[in-house]
């Protein structure tokens, strides 16, 4: 499924609109892959090409006696690089169960700033080994490349920290890594006032950050795509409107691509900035107006759903088929963190986004796979064809709707990743 060209504009768009829907299905084929990428597909009954026949003997065949094989997921919004332990924050998660709110519990020095805590006090290497251990669960349920924030550092020191912790786990995972530096994430308590923070980020942060990412950091040499990220937010020390303008703005000057959260809470004309400034995407949307949606729909920023946070939060989705109907380009991720969505599984966030954002199995299965790959600026996967990456999973079932009909289960039998079966 997902096959390049059949049916809806070719993968290096994306899709969006009515073609969200569209996964060009070939009913019974055969997939040749040959190092790390797709080498050629064919419909059953189909004579073989002279690739085919020159790989002889020595091809290992695996039957998948009818079974789905797609693309492997793609996850594109994830803070999975975090200090502390998975259950950092279980706590707080009791402290909502009794009632008080996510603004409540950071109020108090919770969410994001205690995990600002941890991380600061973890080393390179530590960091780097929980997110190989994450990376390594996520492939399990299918993710072969994953989007990676920082944003827990927030001073140039960690956040610099966290970059390089990013480049090394890159070296031990399966699939890959994306880092986005998100460093807009929160206002620092620790400095002294919200403006001098602001400024300290924009002047001094950012451009050293900049710098760094273009000189090569750690094995992965220069990140010269490296995209900046901010969460705008209104009342939970995020940043304001004003702020994450200037902070976009300034790194777009640079060279970067930027993307934005916003709308989770509120809906504070975030998206027509992003819109004007071409961001990448908008993130969260679960307070988007009707206008805002409609917007959005007729840009070529991407939309981005968390549903795993509407399910742990407060039952607030993303209107993602309302988007899609205003022509929008949808994506589904797990924004994966250890305090608003604990969970590493595009599985549930597939699950979820039908159930509760509007958008239909199909749709569902497009956000997770070929659109994300394109907003991360990756032409080579998220579709079964030659050339493509061979970034692949195998399901248990014969019916691709096991994805989103199945809760808690993981319907991925086999994963492929870069041409290499996940043992």
């Amino acid at each position: 499924m997902l096959r390049e060209g059949e049916g809806a504009a070719p993968a290096g768009m994306g899709r969006r609109g009515t073609d969200t829907g569209v996964l060009g299905v070939i009913e019974r084929g055969d997939v040749l892959v040959m190092g790390s990428s797709v080498r050629e597909v064919t419909r059953s009954g189909e004579p073989p090409s002279a690739v085919r026949q020159s790989v002889g003997a020595n091809a290992i065949e695996i039957d998948a006696r009818g079974r789905v094989l797609m693309p492997g997921f793609v996850d594109c919004h994830t803070h999975a690089c975090w200090g502390g332990g998975d259950l950092a924050r279980a706590d707080e998660w009791e402290m909502k169960l009794a009632d008080r709110t996510y603004q409540e519990i950071a109020a108090a020095g919770g969410g994001i700033r205690s995990t600002v805590r941890a991380t600061r006090e973890a080393s390179v290497g530590e960091l780097a080994c929980d997110l190989i251990g994450r990376a390594d669960r996520m492939a399990r349920l299918g993710t072969t490349t994953l989007e990676v924030k920082t944003g827990y550092g927030l001073t140039l020191e960690h956040e610099l920290k966290m970059l390089e912790a990013i480049g090394q786990a890159e070296n031990y995972v399966a699939g890959t890594l994306a880092p986005t530096a998100l460093l807009g994430h929160a206002i620092d308590p620790e400095a002294g006032s919200s403006a001098r923070f602001v400024d300290e980020t924009i002047e001094r942060t950012l451009p050293a950050v900049s710098r760094a990412a273009m000189s090569g950091l750690s094995d992965q040499g220069p990140l010269r795509s490296l995209a900046v990220d901010a969460f705008c937010e209104s009342g939970i020390g995020a940043w304001s409107v004003e702020d994450t303008v200037r902070l976009l703005s300034a790194a777009k000057a640079l060279g970067h691509p930027v993307r934005v959260h916003a709308d989770q809470f509120t809906s504070l004309g975030m998206i027509g900035h992003a819109v004007r400034m071409g961001a990448r995407s908008v993130d969260h949307l679960e307070a988007s107006t009707d206008a805002d949606l409609r917007l959005l729909g007729g840009s070529t920023t991407f939309g981005v759903g968390l549903p795993i946070c509407g399910l742990h939060l407060d039952g607030r989705y993303a209107r993602l088929g309302e988007l899609a109907r205003h022509g929008g380009r949808v994506c589904i991720a797990t924004n994966f963190n250890p305090g608003s969505a604990p969970s590493p599984s595009m599985p549930l966030a597939i699950a979820l986004a039908v159930r509760f954002c509007g958008l239909s199995v199909e749709q569902a299965l497009v956000a997770a796979t070929l659109n994300p790959a394109i907003l991360l600026g990756y032409a080579d996967r998220g579709y079964i064809a030659a050339g493509a990456r061979a970034d692949l999973l195998l399901l248990r079932e014969p019916d691709e709707r096991v994805l989103a009909y199945e809760l808690g289960d993981n319907p991925v039998d086999m994963v492929i990743a870069g041409g290499e079966r996940l043992e």
